[in-house]
């Protein structure tokens, strides 16, 4: 055996290293278990600063001991490779898996296994976990606001057509969807409204001010997502046109948006615009908090798409021009198409922040799925029950951001031409 020194592991004492290595890092697991779950601290007779980072100490000393390179075992080489490159490295990784066995075992905890689910009042929750009786108690208004029980179905029916018709893009063949689009744009918007205020064909007229809830939140965003894109791509065709009205008026209205907060966009739709009306004319709130929320996104949109214009090469602007194409084929036909497969995750991105967005319109008396939960917690009965309100959006939010990010990443890879 050759010179044995921990502070250079070599190959030739490789089994010793490697036996010495998994010692010490068992040993900081066991530390780290044993005070999580036994409550039991085993270094704790060392100063606190000491005692509480010592598994970490402990465990970036095994790993240092493991670090040897071209070990020739596959498994002790990926480990390595991918985790145990460096120090840093070494230290990251035990840090998050530490923190990981410390919270979420808590996490679970008062998530799940000492929650409570069954009850009607919050005298039910007996339990250190979490209510969910409360979520389960205002569920309905959660979902709807205060529309009418009777009429929800209409939401709902409003609702399966709009997934109806993203299915249709995905299964009708190309020459197809431009028509569904066409719908989605200028038919649909009409039948949804018809159909959740009613006033036509014998239904009941519900006005805005009783809709709320996750369906409202899924209504200002469908409607600011279908209008905010066409809006944001002629913003976008508008700012690099070469005539000089057109340009500076697209240039003046993206930069007015954007030089905004939402918030105060919000206000003066629901609050000021009003003001500026005719005598006798009137336009519904939550109109008018579409219109602001489309214009607002579409602001932003508007430079997404513009930065995949100017990423084609101008040997494409040429090309169709040769053609004879003029400048609405030239860019609908060629340059959109491939302009717009290169700002997918951008678009995605603005989408994804338009739907965050929408809680803000609780500013403005619309009460949204998180404007409902502010409602609830205030309720006499239900004090105290604000975080398993916000924790219940906050995992409808990423619910409904994760599956259109997934969309945008399956989308992006099947329009992808790199070989």
């Amino acid at each position: 055996m050759s010179n044995f020194n921990i502070f250079k592991p070599n190959k030739e004492n490789l089994n010793s290293f490697i036996l010495l290595g998994s010692f010490f890092i068992t040993l900081s697991f066991l530390d780290v278990l044993s005070n999580t779950f036994l409550k039991i601290n085993v270094t704790g007779f060392l100063p606190n600063t000491i005692s509480y980072f010592s598994p970490l100490i402990i465990g970036v000393f095994g790993m240092h001991l493991i670090r040897i390179e071209y070990s020739g075992k596959k498994i002790l080489d990926r480990i390595n490779k991918s985790i145990n490159s460096n120090l840093f490295n070494s230290v990251l990784t035990l840090f998050i898996i530490f923190v990981l066995i410390k919270y979420i075992p808590p996490t679970l905890n008062w998530f799940i296994f000492d929650a409570d689910f069954a009850g009607s009042t919050k005298e039910d929750c007996t339990s250190d976990g979490a209510c969910w009786v409360f979520v389960k108690v205002w569920l309905k208004r959660f979902m709807y606001g205060m529309y009418p029980d009777a009429e929800q179905w209409r939401i709902n029916v409003a609702f399966i057509i709009l997934l109806a018709s993203f299915g249709f893009i995905f299964l009708l063949p190309q020459k197809f969807k431009k028509y569904i689009i066409i719908y989605l744009l200028f038919i649909y918007p009409i039948i949804a409204l018809n159909l959740i205020s009613g006033g036509v064909f014998g239904l009941e007229w519900v006005e805005t001010g009783a809709w709320g809830g996750l369906s409202l939140t899924l209504i200002v965003s469908a409607f600011a997502l279908i209008f905010c894109f066409p809006v944001g791509m002629f913003l976008a065709m508008g700012r690099r046109s070469d005539l000089p009205a057109i340009k500076f008026c697209s240039i003046g209205f993206i930069e007015l948006w954007r030089g905004v907060p939402l918030i105060t966009v919000l206000f003066m739709s629901a609050v000021m615009f009003p003001m500026f009306l005719p005598d006798g004319t009137f336009m519904d709130k939550l109109m008018r908090v579409i219109i602001a929320i489309t214009l607002f996104e579409a602001a932003y949109m508007a430079e997404v798409i513009r930065g995949g214009l100017q990423a084609l090469p101008r040997g494409q602007y040429d090309a169709a021009k040769s053609l004879g194409m003029g400048y609405w084929r030239l860019h609908f036909l060629v340059i959109l198409p491939q302009a717009l497969k290169l700002v997918i995750p951008g678009i995605a991105n603005t989408f994804l922040a338009l739907v965050k967005d929408t809680p803000l319109i609780f500013v403005v008396g619309l009460l949204e799925l998180a404007g409902m939960i502010g409602l609830a917690k205030t309720n006499p009965k239900w004090l105290g029950m604000a975080t398993e309100g916000y924790v219940f959006a906050g995992l409808v939010f990423w619910v409904i951001c994760y599956a259109m990010s997934r969309y945008s990443q399956n989308l992006e890879k099947k329009l992808s031409t790199e070989r």
